[in-house]
């Protein structure tokens, strides 16, 4: 019989640990001694935080980042094929939603391993309920490109594209590149286009504001080193 993959949402913010995540996520972590991870400091610092092991020591912490090959699989998951349950973790917000979590939840399907995604806090998800904008139809990009002239481009087309489908856009990027971003955006997006930031979502100076990109250009704010996603829709009939 084989073991369990259990998908374990983590905090988007620190120290938020008991007030976000639902008991089950406890329990589950607290009945787990193997986890794939993106960082096992990270990991190891998340799972001690849910004070749910009387001790460290006897947990097994796997890397599996985005340099995770397909061929590495067959022994980060042999746990699981040997009948033992594991869990894996996201650096923030829920593994396989843009982290690299996916490709071994793929292999679990392909081996007919059982998967359980758990309840815990999605950026992207909280993003969109927060921003006032088309819930109907969204895409999520990822990271747009950082070269200056590709990303003006692919910014002008996804404004096409949300135009043209009535479509919100939403996109994230590394939290040291958070204002090279916006000032790509409020460049390139036309001045009616309705522009979101969903700034460091459930910490206590998190905050979600959505308004014309003409706005933001009076009034740009400064993004600290923290999780932002960013949600545009452009407007109809042009």
């Amino acid at each position: 019989m084989k073991g369990t993959l259990y998908l374990i949402p983590t905090v988007l913010a620190e120290g938020t640990e008991h007030v976000v995540l639902p008991a089950e996520v406890s329990y589950t972590v607290g009945r787990l001694t193997r986890f794939l991870c993106e960082n096992v400091r990270t990991g190891r610092r998340f799972v001690s935080a849910l004070k749910v092991h009387p001790s460290m020591e006897a947990l097994q912490f796997t890397e599996l980042d985005k340099d995770t090959t397909g061929k590495e699989l067959p022994d980060l998951l042999a746990p699981l094929l040997a009948g033992h349950d594991m869990g894996i973790l996201s650096e923030a917000g829920c593994p396989g939603v843009a982290d690299p979590g996916a490709i071994a939840v793929d292999f679990a399907h392909r081996q007919d391993i059982p998967v359980v995604p758990l309840t815990g806090p999605s950026s992207l998800l909280l993003a969109l309920m927060g921003s006032g904008l088309n819930g109907q139809r969204f895409a999520f990009h990822g990271y747009l490109p950082i070269d200056s002239k590709t990303i003006s481009t692919t910014i002008r087309n996804l404004e096409q594209e949300s135009r043209d489908k009535d479509q919100t856009q939403l996109c994230i990027e590394t939290p040291y590149r958070n204002n090279q971003l916006l000032d790509h955006l409020i460049r390139h997006l036309r001045p009616d286009t309705r522009l979101c930031l969903a700034y460091h979502l459930t910490a206590s100076d998190g905050w979600i504001k959505t308004q014309p990109v003409a706005a933001w250009r009076k009034n740009t704010p400064v993004l600290d080193k923290v999780p932002v996603t960013f949600l545009f829709h452009a407007a109809l009939g042009r």
